[in-house]
């Protein structure tokens, strides 16, 4: 059986006997993880990456239409450029909010395939960041969560008002116990910083809290972090070279939400 393999068979079984007490339980992984870490004990809250829940493939297909047959090389430089920034504003301390930064790279990424976008067409996938709708599994699987008792957080470099917009249209108010944006400390993932606003929000041990992530970059930085981390892995993509390695994958919310819950 591969490394892999059973690493998630180990970390799958000690997160499910949370679901089988009805409520969390001790020992998860207890004898600890592949690397020697200390397993989590106690799984008392979820925090989530705005993108597990949040569907971005609307904005795919609003550059497809605005501009034809040039949509696709325009997201892909973009997002590229999107999360390159945050990094680095992170490391030389110039910090601007996730909307600012992805103005910037939305600007970046079209000159460098020499488009002309008009400022309505800069408007439109500027705002379509704020109005993203849930995953189609998502609204299920987060309401079996809650319905066992674990408490639920978003934890996104999404700006406030990016975050209050998508849980909006998703329809998912109330839903989540905190919604919390990178920008109260004004820094991005994967700084640990970022991630310390689960732990100082919910008021629990960073060992009490399981991260899903959307990109496996945020997984390895939660691992970093100390949190038990659930990589959602929608793309179907390799684990990062980044020597910290998620404690399990699942290919969607709805499929981790089932393994947690039976």
């Amino acid at each position: 059986m591969s490394t892999s393999r059973r690493t998630f068979l180990g970390a799958t079984a000690g997160l499910a006997g949370w679901a089988l007490s009805g409520g969390p339980v001790r020992g998860a992984t207890a004898s600890g993880t592949p690397d020697g870490r200390p397993g989590p004990g106690t799984i008392r809250a979820l925090a989530l990456d705005a993108f597990v829940v949040f569907d971005p493939r609307p904005i795919d297909a609003l550059a497809e239409q605005l501009v034809p047959d040039r949509g696709k090389d325009l997201i892909d430089r973009w997002r590229t450029r999107q999360f390159e920034y945050t990094w680095l504003r992170t490391v030389a301390g110039q910090h601007l909010d996730f909307a600012a930064v992805t103005e910037g790279a939305l600007r970046w990424a079209s000159r460098s395939l020499q488009l002309s976008l008009d400022p309505g067409t800069q408007r439109r996938l500027l705002e379509a960041h704020a109005r993203l709708g849930p995953w189609p599994d998502a609204s299920a699987a987060l309401a079996s969560l809650r319905a066992r008792g674990l408490r639920l957080a978003l934890l996104s470099n999404f700006t406030p008002a990016m975050l209050a917009g998508c849980v909006r249209a998703s329809g998912l108010d109330g839903v989540f116990d905190r919604v919390l944006s990178t920008e109260a400390v004004r820094t991005f993932k994967p700084d640990p910083r970022a991630y310390q606003l689960g732990v100082d929000a919910l008021r629990l041990r960073r060992e009490e809290i399981a991260f899903a992530a959307h990109a496996g970059w945020d997984a390895a930085g939660a691992r970093w972090f100390g949190y038990r981390t659930l990589w959602v892995n929608r793309l179907g993509l390799p684990p990062e070279e980044l020597s910290a390695q998620p404690d399990v994958i699942h290919s969607s919310l709805g499929e981790l939400a089932r393994a947690l819950v039976g």
